[in-house]
């Protein structure tokens, strides 16, 4: 686990250049660093840097950038290759000379071209260089796990792990991509493969870059909706097959992601995904699995009790550490330095204290990440069900409210905010994925120019007539890598700490999508088979209670110690001055949200959200761009 970073460039780069970059990721990798320069053709050169937290062979040879024995090839890579163990044996007449999965990657590349990739099961971020046909690779895993950034500036390619050492380079543009905010305004993270700045991209999940003298190609060869459709051509529909093979792939994936010359632990909420992949790990360990969750003074968001009784019943070596809201808001002023691009989904905050309380003790923690997408977990899922259910009706109801006379009364308006959801929903496109209209029409007029769409304008590219499928899919391609995992990777790293997720084990997905959707969705039961499968380590009275989550107070602090912050961030002429927002639009709109507040639940009116994305926005600006 470490960060990596480096150029291709024509740019005359030096090693401290190089070394400076890099140690802007010293969080990431505190306990070796590695950078070297070499030289090309046609006046290019190639440099390479990592920062290390050694998880595998703590020793020297676990050094980057490593080599080929020939020099041939020069590797930096940050993840892990969880089957490294078993590609070692069919690549038996490589002559290794460490314990690391980083020289497996060159032995594979050595044997099987680019390919290789195909064969990992881990979460990666590599980049490779092969002196014989002078290619450079960038690789990313399958679902987005590890981070991959690349600024394309002249014919240079840059790449790094975070954006801050892309920052850092000599020369670089702060230049904001102003299109991608209407839609980080609403959905609180910015979607690959765009980045907050212009000519710099987030490599997307299960893609290869290839590098050659100034010329790109890019590729999949993992894609989520491929996938999914060629795995459905053999579909597995018999429950009891369909619940032993899942099971013996997730205990194999815990068992994989137990391998660590560190101490290793587990994030414990209480719930079914976490739970399970703690009782799995319990059942694997020679002895208790250290375990970790956060408890909240405030009752109606406290899963510690639940989590609790969780490692009780397992017998975990169990820590919690109970917080109250001033911990919380004291981390507010740090989100800017390690989620180095706007991310305003507040739950970073929760996920960063877990992670700070995990670190005291291991150095790798076990996450349940990826149960919800991928076996049909959030309630999202519900509402979908019944939008779809409902269409029909929402369509004659839209078609009438535009007759005329009922239209000039504005009777659309006056119907109640769920029916007016469903109505309005008619973008074919975009039907799984609901919001208020009033949320879009804001975050639009927010932002000077023209935006992306709020909503991703992409789902009759899945070719599924199943909305819950199909929102699914949405979620892995997006949510899932853009929010989910961005958050925990962030948070994780700022402690250096290493989280693995058995769940987005390659054939725990690709098995998930062979299941037909019914042994994951049946009669309002989410998440059946995963739920059964806990039940077998896990009393269901201890796992069977309504999700508490955890919601930050966003209007509580945003109209108390945060106002005056706010309202120095939303003055006129500040943001005449910026020239992103529109001034006027945006300060009678915080403004308003200041003196009024929330609307309450199901009222489509309730603005913390816009104006926290805001806040996050202009409190990441003035970190990086002032």
């Amino acid at each position: 686990m470490c960060g990596i970073c480096g150029f291709v460039s024509k740019r005359n780069i030096t090693l401290e250049q190089l070394k400076k970059m890099n140690d802007t990721m010293y969080h990431r990798g505190p306990d070796d660093c590695g950078e070297e320069i070499f030289p090309m053709k046609e006046g290019y050169q190639t440099g390479m840097a990592q920062r290390r937290l050694a998880i595998m062979d703590l020793s020297p040879l676990g050094h980057q950038p490593m080599h080929s024995g020939d020099k041939r090839i020069s590797v930096v890579f940050n993840g892990e290759i969880y089957n490294f163990h078993e590609l070692k044996e069919e690549l038996k007449g490589y002559p290794f000379l460490s314990n690391c999965d980083t020289e497996v990657i060159i032995a594979a590349y050595l044997k099987w071209g680019i390919k290789c990739v195909e064969r990992f099961n881990g979460m990666f971020a590599i980049c490779l260089y092969d002196r014989k046909t002078e290619d450079i690779y960038l690789v990313r895993d399958r679902i987005g796990k590890k981070p991959l950034y690349y600024e394309l500036e002249n014919g240079n390619l840059i790449f790094a792990s975070e954006l801050k050492p892309i920052m850092a380079r000599e020369g670089f543009q702060k230049n904001i991509r102003t299109q991608v905010l209407s839609r980080y305004l609403f959905q609180q993270y910015i979607s690959g493969p765009d980045s907050i700045f212009e000519n710099v991209y987030k490599l997307e999940p299960g893609s290869i870059l290839k590098f050659h003298y100034g010329e790109i190609k890019v590729w999949k060869y993992w894609d989520i909706k491929k996938v999914y459709h060629q795995m459905q051509e053999n579909p597995v529909r018999d429950y009891g097959e369909a619940k032993t093979h899942l099971k013996e792939l997730l205990k194999k994936a815990v068992a994989s992601r137990m391998i660590a010359d560190v101490p290793l632990g587990a994030f414990l909420s209480g719930g079914y995904d976490s739970s399970l992949m703690t009782a799995m790990a319990q059942e694997h360990a020679a002895e208790p699995v250290k375990t970790f969750s956060i408890g909240f003074n405030e009752e109606r968001y406290n899963e510690a009790k639940y989590a609790g009784e969780v490692a009780a019943y397992l017998g975990t070596k169990h820590t919690e550490l109970y917080i109250d809201e001033k911990e919380m808001f004291d981390l507010v002023e740090s989100i800017p330095q390690y989620y180095d691009e706007p991310f305003a989904d507040s739950s970073q905050i929760p996920t960063m204290l877990v992670s700070m309380l995990a670190r005291k003790e291991v150095t790798v923690a076990l996450s349940g990440d990826g149960g919800d997408e991928f076996f049909c977990g959030y309630n999202i899922y519900e509402n979908v069900r019944q939008a779809q259910m409902l269409d029909g009706l929402g369509g004659v109801t839209c078609w009438i409210c535009g007759l005329p006379g009922l239209k000039q009364i504005g009777l659309f308006d006056k119907l109640p905010f769920r029916v007016r959801v469903i109505a309005g929903n008619r973008n074919k496109e975009a039907k799984t994925q609901f919001g208020a209209s009033n949320y879009i029409i804001r975050a639009n007029k927010m932002v000077q120019g023209e935006g992306l769409p709020c909503h991703y304008p992409v789902e009759s590219a899945y070719g599924v007539s199943d909305w819950q499928i199909r929102r699914m899919l949405l979620d892995m391609d997006t949510y899932l890598p853009g929010d989910i995992l961005c958050k925990v990777d962030r948070a994780s790293m700022k402690y250096s700490l290493e989280a693995r997720c058995p769940i987005l084990d390659k054939d725990v997905m690709e098995y998930s999508f062979r299941m037909t959707h019914n042994l994951k969705y049946d009669k309002g039961v989410k998440k059946r088979i995963l739920k059964d499968i806990a039940y077998d380590y896990i009393p269901r009275e201890l796992l069977d209670r309504p999700k508490v989550g955890f919601g930050v107070p966003l209007d509580k602090w945003l109209r108390g110690p945060l106002k005056e912050q706010l309202s120095d961030m939303c003055n006129r002429d500040y943001l005449k001055k910026q020239g992103i927002f529109d001034g006027d639009y945006t300060a009678d709109m915080i403004e308003n949200y200041l003196k009024t507040g929330d609307g309450g639940p199901a009222t489509g009116a309730n603005y913390s959200k816009l104006s926290w994305s805001f806040f996050v926005f202009q409190q990441w600006y003035h970190c990086y761009c002032q």
